[in-house]
């Protein structure tokens, strides 16, 4: 059989990148979509996972006709898309008071509406062919909110309403609908944190310690094995029990 082939909205981030090699190493032939623009994180991400079958491609995931575009190259050219892992993200932290609908917009548009343009487009494929595997990156914010993030926290709790939804409309086609919640792992973005306000978070964390992108990655490798057909439509937080400490 051909190889499974996987595309990794934000792949070229820092849980993305993780998601990307474990899949690649996994056997699958693994496509990162990103913004061209970051053309110095495109070469960095590209140096990183050489001797992998890890391509990039340029992609908005809030560009609707961008992700069809995107699909019917992958489809035409491989024959199929198979894996769908959807990481794509951006925060615009500020209280409601203070929030902008531009900085609301931005958020709903890359956080929720980019799940939906790529799945849109992805998911007659899938269940016409009788096999699909796509995971949803949520957020442990997504469970409980978090101050200053009304928008991100409203996207990532949307995404598993609609990981939901979708699961229960192509279950019998031989697809999954799962979501993923980290926590707070050792990323770009959580490292440039002050270090008082990440030791903070540290503390509140019943394992004590961040998490690892590569703990994430291999959760979204079991959702997408093919033996994992019997889970559909679940959220598996990996947040080191941040969760029940609220």
């Amino acid at each position: 059989m051909s190889k499974r082939v996987a595309v990794v909205t934000g792949g070229i981030g820092g849980l993305g990148t993780e998601i990307c090699k474990t899949l690649a190493r996994s056997g699958r032939r693994v496509v990162a979509a990103d913004l061209a623009a970051r053309a110095e994180r495109v070469a960095d991400f590209e140096r990183e996972t050489t001797g992998l079958d890890i391509r990039f491609e340029a992609l908005d995931v809030g560009d609707f006709d961008a992700c069809a575009a995107l699909v019917r190259k992958l489809e035409d050219e491989f024959g199929s898309l198979d894996v769908l892992v959807n990481a794509a993200g951006i925060t615009r932290d500020v209280t409601l008071r203070k929030m902008e609908k531009v900085q609301w917009d931005a958020v709903l548009n890359i956080n929720l509406d980019g799940v939906f343009n790529i799945c849109r487009h992805a998911v007659e494929g899938m269940m016409s062919r009788g096999f699909g595997r796509i995971v949803n990156i949520s957020s442990v914010n997504g469970q409980t909110g978090q101050f200053g993030q009304a928008n991100y926290s409203a996207a990532k709790a949307g995404m598993h309403g609609f990981t939901m939804a979708l699961a229960r409309e192509v279950a019998r086609k031989g697809v999954t609908v799962n979501s993923v919640s980290p926590g707070y792992c050792e990323t770009a973005m959580v490292m440039a944190m002050p270090e008082d306000i990440r030791n903070g978070i540290v503390e509140k964390v019943p394992v004590g310690r961040l998490g690892k992108p590569s703990e994430i990655a291999r959760t979204v490798e079991f959702l997408t094995a093919d033996d994992a057909g019997f889970i559909t439509g679940a959220n598996i937080p990996v947040n080191g029990g941040l969760f029940i400490s609220f």
